[in-house]
């Protein structure tokens, strides 16, 4: 069996992005899984047709649900995340669940300090109403492509939005935005730990959902605490840069990173 890799998407958009990614990572001799969020449909139409079962699940929901899943695995997993499956990535590395992780774009942990007004403006669909924390949110097709698009074609972003964007609960998102003002925040890791796997952080220098400044805040969290952390970022790349035309340049580097590593499957 080969060295198992999780995938964890983030909020507005459905685990099936990660099909080419478990395509690829399948062919290389790993064993890949890519499961839904607690509430999710099995496809897009699915979730869409029925966001109700997403009501109120914030992140220890969600890092419960995916934790469940690697513990049923003969070994710890590779994990890599998107968004705010970079944040639960971090979150079950954190656990001592992950034999590493790989962040794209990560939700902004508890103690990053970086507020960039584009972090905001992508926020507002869910945070404009404190009402949100308990519904179920959905970004029109305008709001997506500022989110996620702005770095590819609109021909792209359309398409995007119509093949993979769905209804998402609102409750990560507050819990997000309040970290830094709570004692106790579900988004909250352990930056000191040293002993939880190589980890990697990857910026997408356009991004106007997840911007560098904050990537780059939580690598300085973990330099600060001791704990490995290593930083790329990708300058021309935006929110959309693990599912959009340039997936593969994402891909094949990370799997050089986890090769570099020793995260190599076993034979």
């Amino acid at each position: 069996m080969g060295t198992s890799v999780v995938f964890i998407h983030g909020l507005w958009i459905h685990s099936v992005l990660w099909r080419p990614w478990q395509e690829l990572f399948d062919k290389r001799g790993y064993r890949t899984l890519a499961p839904d969020w607690p509430g999710d449909g099995r496809t897009v139409a699915a979730t869409r047709a029925d966001p109700g079962r997403l009501l109120d699940v914030g992140v220890d929901a969600i890092t419960d649900s995916y934790a469940k899943v690697v513990k049923d695995l003969p070994d710890a997993p590779i994990v890599i995340g998107h968004s705010f499956g970079g944040l639960i990535a971090q979150k079950l590395r954190d656990r001592g669940l992950a034999a590493g992780a790989v962040c794209i774009s990560p939700a902004p942990i508890k103690g990053v300090r970086a507020v960039p007004w584009s972090l905001l403006r992508s926020s507002f669909p869910a945070l404009r109403s404190p009402a949100n924390r308990h519904k179920v949110v959905s970004l029109t097709e305008r709001q997506f492509a500022y989110s996620f698009g702005n770095a590819i074609s609109p021909d792209e972003s359309e398409k995007l939005y119509s093949d993979l964007a769905i209804p998402s609960p609102g409750r990560p998102l507050f819990e997000a935005s309040t970290a830094n003002l709570r004692r106790n925040s579900p988004t909250a890791v352990d930056t000191h730990r040293g002993d939880g796997g190589p980890l990697l952080l990857i910026a997408a220098g356009k991004d106007h959902t997840v911007p560098p400044s904050v990537v780059r805040g939580a690598h300085q969290l973990y330099v600060r605490g001791g704990a490995p952390a290593e930083l790329r970022t990708y300058e021309d790349r935006g929110h959309s840069a693990p599912f959009d035309h340039g997936w593969l340049e994402l891909a094949e580097d990370t799997l050089a990173w986890l090769d570099d590593h020793g995260l190599k499957p076993r034979r």
